[in-house]
């Protein structure tokens, strides 16, 4: 109980996007839950075969040391240089809370997103970063333009949505030419 009372602090962290409509920065759960909410729909459009399960499990659980690291902005060059140190501490101590056997699954399921090597992974890290893209699109282009943020930018950022589905890299492309050709994200 300790930790499930933990982790609704995950509401409290506000990310850099708003939600669709701008009419409030997402938190940390609703990013999590909609990721979760992706890999049900769009698991078909992962390059191999994953366990869907384990890849939810992966989304749920990725952005959790966000509680004590706080949200580091995609395109926050400084934010990331102690990026995963900060995390490594934060996952030690939120997953410590659980019993050993579940500490260890966490963990290991977080360490496995983050390393972005098996086939869920890649697909998990996929959907994490296209969810932000479409957001910014439909809410047109609000933090890539409140930050200076390009199109080269965005492109060079997400590259990696193709290790996990090729067909979702396709469709993030495809936004961020709309989203050029709408004057809502500078070239």
């Amino acid at each position: 109980m300790e930790f499930l009372i933990e982790v609704d602090k995950l509401k409290q962290i506000e990310r850099k996007t708003k939600i669709i409509g701008g009419a409030r920065q997402e938190n940390d759960a609703e990013h999590s839950w909609h990721l979760a909410m992706m890999a049900l729909i769009l698991q078909d459009h992962a390059n191999l075969d994953v366990d869907l399960l384990k890849v939810i499990k992966m989304l749920l659980v990725h952005d959790l040391v966000e509680i004590d690291a706080g949200d580091t902005f995609a395109y926050d060059t400084k934010g990331h240089e102690d990026k995963l140190e900060r995390e490594m501490k934060a996952a030690k101590r939120i997953f410590g809370l659980l019993p050993q056997e579940q500490e260890a699954e966490l963990m290991g399921l977080w360490l496995e997103f983050e390393q972005k090597e098996s086939a869920e992974a890649k697909f998990a890290g996929s959907l994490d970063r296209l969810q932000p893209m479409v957001i910014n699109h439909l809410n047109n282009g609000d933090t890539w333009q409140k930050y200076g943020i390009t199109s080269g930018q965005v492109l060079n950022r997400n590259r990696e949505i193709a290790n996990g589905s090729e067909k979702l890299w396709d469709y993030a492309q495809l936004v961020v030419r709309n989203s050029v050709e709408q004057g809502i994200l500078k070239e």
